[in-house]
């Protein structure tokens, strides 16, 4: 699988420890994001990772913010992208099985290194509707719904 990871300059030691441990893993990662010594804010960050994901160069992506607020308002400005920040295994776990997120965002003012990267593991192998198999018809039309809305 591929996946996109940024951060802004509050988080490159988060997305870091994130990273190494996806590549660990086998993951294919792209980074487009801050690195040390080089400032990317989050308005900026989450727009390259988001047209990555748009474009079909990554299937997940990981953003990474002092709160994750910013990278998620920024990263579902983008079609096709389903961002949700989340701030516990189990709300990275639903964001999956409810939300169909193709995108997580996390607060490095938050986050210990490894909830996130527990959070990142529960997301990735967690498949939409998983444990919600009564509500899957429901979860599947309300994910389709929502990507045919066109905010004026």
């Amino acid at each position: 699988m591929k996946i996109v990871v940024a951060a802004d300059p509050f988080a490159v030691e988060l997305k870091d420890i994130v990273k190494a441990h996806l590549e660990q893993k086998g993951y294919s990662v792209t980074d487009c994001g801050a690195q040390a010594g080089n400032d990317i804010a989050y308005y900026d960050a989450a727009p390259a990772a988001a047209r990555l994901l748009q474009s079909g160069a990554a299937e997940r992506g990981l953003l990474f913010c002092g709160t994750g607020a910013g990278m998620c308002i920024v990263a579902n400005k983008f079609k096709g992208v389903n961002a949700v920040c989340v701030e516990s295994v189990f709300s990275a776990r639903m964001a999956r099985v409810i939300n169909d997120a193709n995108v997580l965002t996390m607060g490095a003012m938050m986050i210990a290194p490894w909830m996130a990267k527990a959070m990142v593991d529960t997301w990735l192998e967690t498949k939409h509707t998983e444990g919600l198999e009564d509500l899957a018809d429901f979860l599947r039309d309300a994910c389709a719904r929502v990507q045919a809305l066109d905010p004026a």
